[in-house]
């Protein structure tokens, strides 16, 4: 699910450096667009924006100027208890958000689209404005063979140290004497430790710790609210557009983006295929979510057709689909006042999650800062 990093991303260049593999680090010009009303758009500059013709004149230098507006937000706080609509609607206009953002908040946040507070937005425009080149376009970063690569390098270099890397193995419950967890409970036997680290999402964490620790506890933990992701990536004989990155803005489609990956990391790299995702976000009890992986295909080949009309079933060589059942947190007004914190109600046990990240959204870069935050506090706690 993740495509790409930021070219002011720091943490991720700094673990790829300290690995010996900053060469395999790429960046390249990103092409962006937007699929509105029957047509696409271009927009990776501002004079695409000018051009954007689907809004009026006026309504195109609004949300041009809405970059000002944002960045004078110092202090994320006093919008933490807005909408993104409440907050957004009064500078740039009903219209303008009925056209750019409506129809990608609900993409993105399906029925809770209407609960998301502004932060999330912000934040996202204030990062998105600080990768921009000279020109105003966007430039993006990408490792070399995928991030999977990368995470077996990782998995490597832990093991070259003596540490244990294990997969496939659930962890059904907990052993715990006084105020510390002793053991986990596994289907393959207890693990021992003097410390552990939680970092699945909550509710895989509330299940786990569920009769060891005080319920208050583990309903706070159920409080944050998460979205599926079904991504379906596509290998084609033929690439759908010149766009990396297509925002689909009209309603009747069902996908957030269609991102074409190799208009960013070059088809010579994939044997000479073009490789696209579809990307939905939905909850899980959705009855989508339980489509089969061919359901799904031609579910997503019949709207993608219809958006490019040259696409033909005979473009597809393979493809696959991977589901996330938490894949977005949700994160409502006053979210930093419920969500939980690193520390448990185990003095030798702590949480760190995608979902603690706020009020940054979920990413590599940041899972990496959080993940060198909690070692030191846990390395202090055991001092």
């Amino acid at each position: 699910f993740y495509h790409h990093w930021f070219n002011n991303d720091l943490y991720v260049p700094r673990l790829v450096r300290e690995l010996g593999y900053e060469k395999d680090i790429v960046v390249h010009p990103s092409r962006n667009g937007m699929y509105y009303a029957g047509r696409h758009w271009r927009l990776t500059t501002p004079l695409d924006l000018l051009r954007f013709t689907a809004l009026p004149f006026w309504d195109r230098i609004r949300l041009g100027l809405m970059v000002f507006r944002v960045r004078g937000v110092k202090d994320w706080k006093g919008i933490e208890n807005l909408s993104v609509r409440e907050w957004l609607e009064p500078i740039v206009g009903k219209n303008v958000y009925r056209v750019v953002w409506e129809p990608l908040i609900k993409s993105k946040f399906s029925v809770y689209a209407e609960d998301i507070n502004a932060v999330w937005f912000w934040k996202k425009l204030v990062l998105r404005g600080s990768t921009r080149d000279s020109q105003g376009g966007e430039e993006l970063a990408y490792f070399r063979g995928g991030f999977g690569r990368l995470a077996d390098i990782m998995v490597n270099a832990i093991r070259a140290k003596g540490g244990e890397v294990t997969f496939g193995t659930p962890v059904t419950g907990l052993e715990t004497k006084d105020d510390k967890i002793t053991a986990l409970e596994t289907t393959d036997g207890p693990i021992s430790a003097k410390q552990f680290l939680f970092t699945p999402a909550f509710p895989i964490v509330a299940d786990i710790f569920e009769g060891k620790a005080d319920p208050a506890y583990v309903a706070k933990l159920r409080r944050v609210k998460y979205l599926g992701n079904m991504c379906l990536v596509l290998r084609l004989k033929r690439s759908l557009s010149e766009t990396y990155w297509l925002n689909v803005n009209d309603p009747g489609f069902p996908f957030v983006g269609v991102i074409e990956h190799t208009n960013f990391d070059p088809p010579e790299n994939y044997k000479g295929s073009h490789i696209a995702f579809l990307s939905k976000y939905l909850p899980v009890e959705d009855p989508v979510w339980n489509y089969s992986e061919d359901e799904y295909a031609d579910f997503a080949l019949e709207h993608l057709k219809r958006m490019f009309p040259d696409l033909d079933r005979s473009w597809v060589i393979e493809y696959r689909m991977w589901r996330s059942s938490y894949a977005q947190p949700v994160t409502e007004r006053g979210y930093s006042d419920y969500v939980p914190g690193r520390r448990t109600p185990f003095s030798n046990a702590f949480i760190s999650t995608m979902a603690q990240v706020y009020p940054e959204d979920r990413g590599t870069n940041y899972a990496i800062r959080e993940g060198l935050e909690v070692v030191e506090e846990m390395t202090g706690a055991a001092a």
